[in-house]
């Protein structure tokens, strides 16, 4: 969705373009916990929807809106001359865009595409307010039966904490093997460059 809507916020199209625009300023100005209830209670009541498919939804249109707006800032970080330099050499716009483009930009935007997945995680436990079982909603079932009110809050806090910490170290590596291919790739370049020289120089 996120991707989707990146591109089409990039369009010279002013219809997909305002779509696109409407659809990011209506999601990002309206609470997370109104957006489950309206899709739940009006979306889900409409179409029939199971209440996890009605959460689900409700957290990937959230979240889509703004990784659309992440994936536009990283696109747009890409020089132009980089995409002139591929159409001069035969390639469609499409092309340019899945092997030149988005290669890059997807590099760019690994640091914050983790801080919103990390922060989707965290969001999820909204979606207990329309009874899906998950950490909050089984915290809040245990501590009925038990009582022990600050043990299970202390528990559910931790295992959220453990899942987004393997998530960031797993991102953390992801960004750091793209550090390095990058700077395989600036290396190459570089000797190239040299021996090019060097070459020139002889003759």
């Amino acid at each position: 969705i996120g991707l989707i809507t990146g591109l089409c916020r990039l369009s010279p199209n002013p219809t997909l373009r305002g779509l696109a625009i409407l659809y990011i300023e209506l999601i990002r100005g309206t609470p997370l916990l109104v957006q489950i209830f309206i899709f739940y209670f009006f979306i889900g009541t409409v179409l029939n929807l199971d209440r996890i498919v009605a959460g689900v939804g409700a957290l990937a249109l959230f979240v889509g809106a703004y990784v659309a707006e992440i994936i536009r800032a990283g696109i747009q970080s890409i020089p132009r001359g980089q995409s002139e330099a591929a159409r001069s050499l035969g390639m469609s716009a499409t092309e340019t865009m899945i092997y030149i483009v988005l290669p890059q930009a997807f590099k760019r935007v690994l640091p914050p595409l983790a801080g919103q997945f990390i922060s989707l995680i965290k969001d999820s436990s909204l979606v207990s307010v329309i009874a899906i079982t998950d950490l909050t909603k089984s915290g809040r079932e245990i501590i009925t039966s038990s009582f022990a009110t600050f043990e299970i809050w202390f528990t559910v806090a931790l295992l959220y904490l453990v899942v987004t910490s393997v998530l960031s170290q797993v991102l953390f590596w992801l960004e750091r093997r793209f550090a390095r291919s990058d700077q395989s790739q600036q290396a190459v370049q570089d000797f190239r460059g040299s021996g090019r020289s060097d070459g020139a120089g002889g003759g």
